[in-house]
């Protein structure tokens, strides 16, 4: 049997996802950008940095993670060191009934880092990390192209990430 709770809640999109927003004030966006920065930071450091008590913190970051804002802490992996140094974005265009099936095929299949559900010229953007080129050309033509519904992919291969200098996301600040 599986262990969800470390899995991240897939993301619709929908009315009722929107629904369920939390009010996010200074200090939650402050809480966050902390977090995504360290995710290991210890809560005294963090409140001490946000300039709060501890227990504040706490509750803080409590409702955060109740109300699915924080769904989990994680690491920033360097692929490359971990064996997967050839990395592609895929685009994929598949037939429009075939989303739920396509997306099964991609959470079970190896290799698949992340994929997103598009609207333009391509359906689908998956990446792919792979230890090599042979590999990656493997996923795609024998396990992307295969998957029932898929119609065409396109492929980028990756040269260079440089995802640790960036300012991560966080929610916009009040107007």
């Amino acid at each position: 049997m599986s262990d969800r709770r470390n899995e991240p809640r897939r993301r619709s999109g929908r009315m009722d996802d929107v629904a369920r927003r939390v009010e996010l004030d200074d200090t939650d966006r402050r809480i966050l950008t902390e977090l995504t920065s360290d995710g290991r930071v210890s809560m005294r450091v963090l409140a001490d940095r946000l300039n709060l008590s501890r227990a504040h913190t706490y509750t803080r970051v409590d409702r955060l993670k109740d109300a699915g804002v924080i769904e989990r802490f994680t690491v920033q992996v360097d692929h490359a060191a971990s064996g997967l140094g050839t990395s592609a974005f895929i685009a994929m265009s598949i037939r429009q009934d075939s989303w739920r099936s396509v997306s099964e095929g991609l959470r079970s299949m190896e290799f698949v880092d992340h994929f997103s559900l598009l609207g333009g010229d391509f359906d689908v953007l998956v990446l792919i990390r792979t230890p090599d080129n042979e590999s990656l050309r493997q996923v795609v033509l024998e396990g992307l192209q295969s998957l029932d519904g898929v119609r065409a992919t396109r492929t980028w291969l990756i040269f260079d990430e440089d995802r640790g200098g960036l300012r991560r996301s966080t929610p916009p600040t009040e107007r």
